[in-house]
This record gives C-alpha cells, structure tokens and sequence, in this order.
C-alpha cells in the first residue's frame, strides 16, 4: 500500500517557481529520503502534502485520500515537524503540549511523558526561555505525541547538537519499527544515507531521480585511489574518468563505466596500494547538481 502518491504536483507562487510536476510514492513502513538544496522545493513539497497551501495543479493522496478534501481526517494520523519552529512564546511547554493534543481524540499523556523524558525536555519551562534545540525538541514531541502512522519530518535536526542528533535518529528508527512510515526531507546527505532506504533527488522544483540508496551507489561513480611506483603520463585519460587528480605517490578518480576494463588497467601497473569504493550520497548528489 501506497501511504503517499502525487501525481504531477505543481505550485507556482504567482510567477515564481516552486514544484512543477512531481510524481512519487511511499510505501507503507518506507524511510523515504527527500533531498536537494535550500529553495530546491523540498518544504513546498511538505506543505502541499498537509494542505497548509494548495496547488496550482496535479494531487496528492494520503492514506489513499485526497489531500484537500479529506484533510482534516488525513492529518489526525500524521506526526509534522517543520524546517523553523514558532511557538507562543510565554506557554510552558506543558501547557503548548497538551494544548496540541487536545485536537487528537485519544489520552496522550504518558506518551508525551515519556518523549519528553527520551529527548531530555523539561515541561515546566516556558517556551521564551528555551534555546532553538529545545525548541526543536518541543516540535519532536509534538509530533510524535499522537503516535502517528506518518511522519513529515522537514529539516529535521537542525539546531540539535550531535548527541540529540543521535537520540533523534534512534527514536525515528524505533517508530519505523513498529510501522510508521516516514518522509524524511533534508539537505544533510549524511543523515538520509543513515536513515532512509529510498531516496527522491528535487532539483529547481522538478525530481530528477528517484532510487533505492544502493542502487543509487552502484550505478553511479566509484572512488578509485591508485598507488604506483611508476605511473605514464595520461594512464588514466580514459572514458569514463573524471575528477583526475595527482596524490602523494599515484592518483585519485572516479570512474563510471566497465568496471572489468579499469580493473585490468590498474593491474597492468606495478602497484603498491588501490582502494575501489562506492561514492558517498554527497558526491552522488553533487554529480546531479553540477
């Protein structure tokens, strides 16, 4: 079951551009990684999908619902936590918590216990005199309290420092366990390639590929670092070679195309170190960007 589908999606904010055609699905219990950078589309994209602005065209169904009509309903099941938080600022958080769970027909207190406790947020404090991390952890909790079936987490970990980063990401792996489905929006490569199975790459408001991380990995570039005691000029000026750069004692490349053929040519050589790997997401990612 597709628990997210959007067919040719488009928004234009007057004449300005911000998705034009989008076309994917997630899969029910999917960690589905959206990336590209600032003003790519990415949160246009998630606001769309909640209704908090509309089309220009195209539609989207969660849950196998239409956005718009079935909003309110779609959104009891549906756990959100947008790129900048903005709260009220003389509640405690208490108070803004259980004023958010009110809209949910179901108790959430011990729920909201222990999440605060998980991610180290005291309730008592008011929401002025908290840091923009723990403002950050209020927006977690709030959007988990309800124990949604989808998350939309939209820049997520921004402001969090490394050690709340890593809380975060094992809260989300456990809510995935138990069968949460999750849409994971993030300019941070790193983070997508730690959390999510499928990845959809936006560039100037359009997807221009949508892969499982492995493949995306094994199709793209390898990194090939070769040591050699002696090296001819212009070995490596091949098809397929890019990025060439001279190292202490041999050179650096990346190479896509037959693997066979580039492995017989490094052999030929009387060699001292090779290191074949797959590509970060990051350097797959500038591939498509540049």
């Amino acid at each position: 079951m597709n628990v997210i589908e959007t067919s040719k999606l488009t928004k234009y904010y007057g004449k300005a551009r911000g998705i034009i055609d989008i076309s994917f699905q997630v899969e029910e219990g999917e960690v589905f990684g959206f990336i590209g950078p600032n003003g790519a589309g990415k949160s246009t994209s998630i606001r769309l999908l909640l209704s908090l602005i509309y089309p220009t065209g195209g539609s989207a169904k969660i849950f196998g619902k239409d956005v718009i009509k079935e909003g309110p309903e779609i959104r009891q099941d549906i756990g959100y936590l947008p790129s900048e938080i903005f709260y009220y600022e003389r509640m405690k958080v208490i108070d803004l918590l259980k004023y958010s769970a009110s809209f949910y027909k179901k108790d959430t207190t011990e729920r909201m216990h222990e999440l605060a406790e998980y991610m180290e947020l005291d309730l008592n404090r008011r929401i002025e005199d908290l840091s923009y991390g723990n403002k950050k952890k209020v927006g977690i909790v709030q959007g988990l309290l309800h124990s949604p079936r989808l998350l939309l987490l939209d820049e997520p970990t921004l402001g969090l420092d490394p050690l709340m980063q890593r809380k975060f990401f094992s809260l989300i792996r456990q809510e995935n366990a138990r069968g949460v489905t999750v849409f994971f929006s993030s300019h941070i490569l790193s983070e997508v390639q730690r959390l999510c199975s499928r990845v959809g790459i936006i560039k100037e408001g359009r997807i221009i590929e949508i892969s499982d991380i492995r493949t995306l990995q094994q199709n793209n570039y390898k990194r090939i670092e070769v040591t050699v005691r002696d090296l001819p000029p212009d070995y490596f000026a091949l098809p397929g070679v890019t990025n060439l750069e001279a190292t202490n004692g041999g050179v650096r490349f990346f190479f896509k195309g037959d693997i066979d053929g580039i492995v017989a040519r490094i052999s030929a050589l009387d060699l001292i170190d090779v290191t074949i790997e797959e590509p970060t997401l990051e350097e797959i990612f500038m591939h498509y960007y540049e």
